[in-house]
């Protein structure tokens, strides 16, 4: 897997490798768009305990195949809209229909 990565950075072009994130979509009600929160833990300098800290970001989802619940990874790409620099790479877990 980590060579196919490396394959892939060196046929892209010569600016590096993209920011990588995985998250789960928290709203796919726009066109083509995806809210997904990427949670990260952190430890306390002081204390020691582990603590959860998210973010949300706005990321393209061109064929608009993901829906809430999917666990998805989002890659840094050019700037698509006001506040929109991800775009969806691929979905790694469908949710669940309830």
């Amino acid at each position: 897997m980590a060579t196919e990565m490396i394959k892939e950075a060196e046929e892209e072009s010569t600016r590096g490798r993209p920011k990588m994130r995985t998250g789960v979509v928290t709203s796919a009600k726009m066109q083509k768009t995806v809210v997904v929160r990427v949670e990260r833990r952190i430890k306390h300098a002081k204390y020691g305990k582990y603590l959860v800290r998210h973010v949300s970001y706005k990321a393209h989802d061109e064929s608009s195949a993901c829906a809430v619940g999917d666990r998805v990874r989002i890659a840094e790409t050019r700037p698509m809209s006001k506040e929109k620099r991800w775009r969806v790479v691929e979905t790694l877990e469908k949710a669940e229909v309830v």
